[in-house]
């Protein structure tokens, strides 16, 4: 049997179901994501009630977290988190997974600066 959480701010037990809500709260994405993962994320299957209320089972919210790190952490595209998840990068799987992370937003303003200054030196006059 599950003990209850002392640190789950909803109390419930360790192995709860948890309603769209809890989940988007406690992952901190609205719950319009959550619901756009599913449709881009087969392995993401929670159960749905009459009414279609969603259930999020532990085994959920492990691939969820993941999908969250993959996307907002370490900037990996759809498709690529995709990959990294059938590669073995799943819900429990290694942080460092195979698939190539789309670069950060810091590395891309610098090569657009880099850019800018190659074509402005290009554009002028004397090739300065």
């Amino acid at each position: 049997m599950s003990r209850p959480r002392p640190d789950a701010p909803d109390g419930k037990r360790e192995g709860a179901f948890r309603t769209i809500s809890e989940v988007s709260t406690l992952l901190g994405v609205p719950q319009h994501v959550l619901r756009f993962w599913e449709t881009r994320f087969p392995a993401l299957k929670p159960l749905k009630h009459v009414g279609g209320r969603r259930y999020y089972r532990p085994e959920d919210i492990r691939l969820l977290t993941r999908i969250r790190d993959l996307l907002h952490r370490q900037g990996y595209t759809i498709r690529g988190a995709r990959t990294a998840l059938r590669q073995g990068g799943g819900a429990d799987g290694p942080s460092a997974v195979t698939a190539s992370p789309t670069p950060d937003l810091d590395e891309l303003r610098r090569l657009r600066a880099r850019l800018r200054h190659l074509r402005d030196r290009l554009a002028a006059p004397d090739g300065r």
